[in-house]
Formats: structure tokens, C-alpha cells, sequence
């Protein structure tokens, strides 16, 4: 019969989290697990089978605290920028998340033109807001959101890293700016 749990799987994963949050991914061993539990690590692995299962258990609790940025977003009028602001405000709130997230290493690159989908579980949303709010074609819409993803993050990994700090003004003027030539860009092709 094996071990009764000591804890939790969600409170296993909190603890995770809080330490990625705090410190960083590369903060996250079972060693600093079992500390930040005032355990051994022992009792870690009466629930998950390796620190790997540990790591992933924390990146899917972290890409569900984006989404609700995301879903703040998406709510708000217009869409589109609403997420972009969100985005923005993830970095700026919660950088270590942001980074492990949105500037980790990957085992391959990517196509620019396949990285949003690969990145963001929330993209097929957020293109969609995209194409409804503006009365765009799937082909205009993708390109309007890379574009503008491009431009967001690079202020968001800004913000992240603390090179440098935004106003909320100063990133609604950038967004709308980007946004206006980008749209009229699209319509252009279109005419």
C-alpha cells in the first residue's frame, strides 16, 4: 500500500508556483519545494513521480493565471488592445511567471508566423477579437496580431526584465499608434 499523501497535488503546485513567482524557474528543486512546504521533499514524490512532472504542474498553473489576464482583457472595449494591455500588465506584475512563460528557452524555434499558437493557448480568442472587432479577414487579422504581439512584448520583456518602466499612458498612446498604422495598412491591402 503506498504512503498516504501528505499534501495536496494543488497545494504541492501553489508551493511551486510561489517559488517560480518569487525566485525564478531555475529556484524550483524539490529541495526549495520542501522548505517552502517546511517538509522534507519526500512527501513531493507520494504525489508527482519526478520534479519534471513538478515543473510542468507549475508552467499549466502559471499559463492559468495569464489567462485570466487574458479573459480581463477580451472583456474590455476594445478587445484587442485590452489584451495587449494585459499582456503588458502580466510582465509588469508578474515577471518571473511572464518570463518563464513568454522568454524561456524551447527545444525548437518556432516560424514566426506559427509562434503565437505555439506560445499562447489563448490565441485562437484573442485572433478572434481580432477579427470580430474589426471586421477583418482571418489572413489580416493574423498578420494585424503578430504584429502588434511583436510590439507588446517587446514592451512587456522591457517591463519584465526592468530595463525599463512604462506609464499606463505612455503604453495606451504606443498600442493605439502601432495599432492605427497596422489597421490602415490592412485596409489598404484590401481596397
Amino acid at each position: 500500500m503506498p504512503p498516504k499523501a501528505k499534501f495536496t497535488r494543488e497545494q504541492i503546485v501553489k508551493a511551486a508556483l510561489d517559488i517560480v513567482e518569487r525566485d525564478g524557474s531555475d529556484a524550483l528543486t524539490a529541495r526549495a519545494l520542501g522548505q517552502e512546504l517546511k517538509s522534507s521533499a519526500r512527501p513531493i514524490f507520494t504525489v508527482f513521480d519526478s520534479m519534471d512532472e513538478v515543473r510542468a504542474a507549475a508552467v499549466a498553473a502559471a499559463k492559468s493565471v495569464y489567462a485570466e489576464y487574458v479573459a480581463r482583457g477580451l472583456a474590455e472595449t476594445p478587445a484587442f488592445k485590452g489584451v495587449g494591455t494585459e499582456y503588458i500588465r502580466f510582465a509588469a506584475e508578474k515577471p518571473k511567471l511572464f518570463r518563464l512563460l513568454f522568454m524561456s528557452e524551447r527545444d525548437g524555434a518556432t516560424d514566426v508566423n506559427t509562434v503565437l499558437g505555439a506560445i499562447d493557448d489563448s490565441a485562437p480568442a484573442i485572433l478572434q477579437s481580432v477579427i470580430d472587432g474589426y471586421s477583418l479577414d482571418r489572413d489580416a487579422a493574423e498578420r494585424l496580431y503578430l504584429h502588434l504581439w511583436l510590439y507588446a512584448h517587446g514592451i512587456a520583456a522591457l517591463i519584465a526584465t526592468g530595463v525599463c518602466e512604462f506609464t499606463a499612458g505612455d503604453i495606451s498612446d504606443m498600442l493605439t499608434s502601432v495599432f492605427v498604422g497596422m489597421l490602415a495598412r490592412e485596409r489598404e491591402k484590401n481596397l
